[in-house]
């Protein structure tokens, strides 16, 4: 549904512009809760590399503007899917993205199991 939900600004195209710049002119100027920008990935099997910013920071990842980045690339005709996959990049590593005509799916690592997470105290 058009202009529903949480908006995600999309910078497509971006040619390697400085954080400073990403963080202070574009973020900041939509006032959005995420602005994306898409830009020539380092890794061969990433379609592009996505960089995430709030009005404050930068996000190593999120869901909500990882989903948004990859329609909107879709839709603008920038990238194509594999096979029903998008591999985005990011700071903190590749993810997938499986598509289906109208949805979305995460392909998230599997989770750690053990002793990781026992000992919360110190949170």
């Amino acid at each position: 549904m058009p202009f529903k939900g949480n908006p995600v600004a999309v910078v497509l195209d971006a040619e390697n512009p400085e954080t400073a710049d990403m963080q202070a002119i574009i973020a900041r100027w939509t006032n959005l809760s995420e602005t994306t920008f898409l830009l020539p990935p380092t890794r061969p099997t990433a379609a592009y590399r996505l960089r995430i910013f709030t009005p404050g920071s930068e996000l190593a990842f999120a869901v909500h503007p990882t989903l948004g980045s990859a329609f909107a690339a879709l839709q603008a005709g920038c990238i194509q899917s594999h096979n029903g996959r998008i591999v985005q990049e990011y700071g903190a590593g590749l993810i997938t993205i499986k598509t289906t005509e109208d949805k979305f799916f995460l392909e998230l690592p599997q989770c750690l199991t053990g002793n990781e997470l026992s000992d919360f105290s110190g949170l």
